[in-house]
């Protein structure tokens, strides 16, 4: 069953007509309803297409929340071969919330890792629905280092609300392993790149997307803050979240314009989560293609590069 989001009312209904009409037409062999299904499918695609074609940043908040929408299991599943998950962080524990491992990408050897929240809701439980511990950061930290020993491309998948806020993670030492994880994607001598598939929270989206060339989905977002936690500090009132997404400039569409990400990738009409595997697909192109830009830097420059590359963020606003 489709989950509609609340702009998508027209949608739902064109598509309840569309059921509804096949049923019918499976239910009578000798009536044919072909034709008034092709129109109110023609009715849902341009729907789709004037909705989507002028989303606010709220809006885009929730396409990017959207529970359909593929995930970093997805992406490994179709995108990625002979991957085998590296564990633990030597310290204190596997967090489940960060994937990550080797992989073949294209027939080459790659590290790739990433936020993982979750389907059913055992899953999202299991993953703290991709809010990662201060163990989740020093595992992605230690896989990025064996990834520069052997001078694996490194290829991260970020999708998460932020880092979790618990008082457990806190004593364990949250910052400090954000800040570590975020100095070590700054420091690797191998080209990094960073993709962000649903939604990039804070500090816990950083540690992960300090890279070479960093990459959105048309209605993904990345922010300092959640909007409803932006409008809970700022105006002391969470319901003025949709104020807060449309003064935060948090699309793809605003950072791009302001240097902090490299490229943009085009979702299908209505969003990833109605076509998950082209979204995958094209996700795929647009990262070999940043590879192959990266590949004829040295490591020095690799380096260079990626910290001037933060250190220009601002510069020109």
């Amino acid at each position: 069953m489709q989950n509609y989001l609340d702009f998508e009312k027209s949608v739902a209904e064109l598509e309840l007509k569309v059921n509804e009409l096949k049923l019918l037409s499976n239910d009578d062999q000798d009536i044919s309803f072909d034709s008034n299904i092709r129109e109110l499918e023609l009715k849902t695609h341009k729907a789709l297409e004037k909705i989507y074609g002028s989303l606010t940043p709220w809006q885009k908040t929730k396409v990017a929340r959207h529970p359909s929408r593929p995930h970093l299991k997805d992406y490994l599943e179709t995108l990625f071969e002979s991957f085998i998950e590296l564990s633990g962080d030597r310290r204190y524990s596997n967090d489940c919330a960060i994937i990550g491992g080797l992989a073949k990408f294209n027939d080459k050897s790659v590290m790739v890792m990433g936020h993982e929240k979750g389907s059913s809701t055992d899953d999202r439980i299991k993953h703290n629905f991709g809010m990662a511990s201060p163990e989740g950061y020093r595992k992605a930290g230690r896989l990025m280092e064996i990834a520069n020993r052997f001078q694996l491309p490194i290829i991260t998948i970020v999708d998460t609300a932020g880092a979790y806020p618990g008082i457990g993670a806190e004593q364990r030492g949250q910052s400090e392993a954000i800040a570590r994880c975020t100095q070590i994607c700054l420091n690797v001598r191998v080209p990094l790149v960073s993709l962000i598939i649903g939604e990039g929270g804070s500090g816990g989206a950083v540690a992960l997307a300090s890279a070479n060339k960093v990459i959105m989905l048309e209605h993904s977002i990345y922010t300092v803050a959640s909007p409803e936690a932006s409008a809970s500090i700022l105006w002391r009132d969470s319901s003025k979240a949709s104020y807060a997404a449309n003064t935060m400039k948090i699309t793809a569409q605003d950072l791009i314009e302001f240097g902090v990400i490299d490229s943009i990738i085009s979702e299908p009409v209505g969003g990833a989560h109605r076509d998950p595997h082209k979204t995958i697909i094209d996700s795929g192109k647009e990262l070999q293609k940043q590879l192959n830009l990266l590949g004829h830097l040295d490591p020095e420059e690799l380096m260079i590069s990626r910290r001037e590359k933060f250190l220009a963020i601002g510069r020109n606003i």
